[in-house]
């Protein structure tokens, strides 16, 4: 265990995993806790992953998935009916942070249904609430959530762009320095894509606003 370090946790959900890229990012991570939702245990268990819980209805994990998991005698089940308040995503989400981590990837979670795709990003606002800082990679795509300011390293980014959504009807007074299209103290709100597919400008670059929630999805071609 990694002294002094927020605890990790590492979500395979049941959208499009992209076992290549899940694979190669994977290598070089460590996390405590690592959660299969519903049929993220299939890909779950195809990378090879020590699974500590398996969480949902599983009502569309296929019989052979599910009786390989049961084999694995470590994995903790929790198992829900169908007919539930909460998605699948969501119960996985408040199991890890009950578990103690602030830290939370979520892989698998696009590429499906758009409404779950919608409603995991809008996760990433409820493990804020709950604590946690949550994000979403794909092998485009980091994207978390903004209830503060940021300082983005061009080192550090996932790709080119730098895209800002207003997650609340409002954000205001967003001041822009070190990006290609600079901004001060500027309201925007839900429906104009003002900030879409912004870049850096210097080697750091950073964000600050007054009030609201914001999206940012770092992205590359």
């Amino acid at each position: 265990m990694r002294e002094q370090e927020t605890k990790r946790a590492l979500i395979i959900s049941g959208g499009s995993l992209e076992e290549d890229f899940a694979s190669a990012y994977l290598k070089d991570q460590n996390f405590d806790m690592i959660i299969a939702v519903d049929s993220g245990l299939k890909g779950a268990l195809d990378l090879g992953l020590s699974v500590d819980a398996a969480v949902g209805d599983f009502d569309s994990a296929d019989p052979l998935t599910l009786a390989e998991g049961h084999e694995h005698r470590e994995i903790h089940w929790e198992v829900h009916r169908p007919e539930k308040d909460e998605t699948d995503t969501e119960l996985a989400v408040t199991t890890a942070v009950r578990a103690g981590c602030r830290e939370l990837v979520i892989l698998g979670a696009l590429g499906g249904r758009f409404d779950h795709a919608l409603g995991n990003v809008h996760l990433l606002y409820y493990g804020a609430k709950l604590g946690a800082e949550a994000s979403i990679l794909d092998s485009r795509n980091r994207i978390t959530v903004l209830t503060e300011g940021r300082t983005f390293r061009r080192e550090e980014l996932w790709g080119k762009y730098v895209s800002f959504l207003p997650l609340t009807m409002e954000v205001k007074g967003i001041t822009l320095r070190g990006f290609k299209y600079p901004l001060t103290k500027k309201d925007i709100s839900i429906g104009p894509c003002l900030c879409i597919s912004n870049e850096l400008a210097a080697e750091e670059a950073s964000i600050t606003f007054d009030q609201g929630v914001l999206i940012c999805v770092e992205s590359r071609d």
